[in-house]
């Protein structure tokens, strides 16, 4: 399979994709489960990298996002699907980027935007499987406009592939527990 063919329309709906997404979402079993170090570190990192106070890897579920990881919003840890931000980016291949949100007519009416965050600088790159999905984003979110260097999107893409590293392993993790007879006694 050509490692994107589930974006073909001629082959599938685009609703036949999106549960294959989702499923593909699924079965690294990392939604509704706690914060693991190593995504926590990426966020960490992502924040780093662009001086933001908020940095998250998420998950795009089918009404929700979950943040696998989240720095600078305690206690959050799922937000809404609403178009603009983590949902747009995983329709397209490229790193994403938004400036200023209150200008942007992607975001203008995002609930993170127009919301008590006042989120107005949002970059991201897609967490891209080694199947051809994408699963979810690292991103950097401010409440100030600012641009991004070509240097940090590019390391936001590293960042992003570290994601799906980590996921390879938890899957081979998953599928290795999965397999294992226990002994008898």
């Amino acid at each position: 399979m050509n490692s994107y063919e589930y974006l073909d329309t001629t082959t599938a709906s685009s609703a036949e994709a999106e549960l294959r997404r989702l499923e593909a979402v699924r079965r690294y079993v990392l939604v509704d489960q706690p914060v693991e170090d190593a995504y926590d570190r990426i966020a960490f990192l992502a924040g780093t990298i662009f001086d933001t106070p908020i940095a998250t890897v998420s998950l795009v579920e089918q009404d929700r996002v979950w943040l696998a990881a989240c720095q600078g919003l305690t206690g959050v840890r799922e937000v809404g699907r609403e178009p603009g931000l983590c949902a747009s980016v995983i329709a397209q291949n490229d790193t994403y980027v938004v400036t200023n949100a209150a200008r942007d007519p992607r975001t203008l009416e995002h609930p993170l935007v127009r919301g008590e965050l006042g989120l107005r600088f949002y970059a991201a790159a897609p967490i891209r499987t080694r199947d051809g999905y994408r699963l979810g984003t690292v991103n950097a979110i401010d409440s100030r406009p600012r641009t991004a260097t070509p240097r940090q999107l590019q390391a936001l893409e590293h960042l992003a592939s570290m994601v799906s590293d980590e996921l390879e392993m938890r899957l081979s993790l998953i599928r290795s527990a999965a397999g294992r007879v226990p002994a008898a006694g």
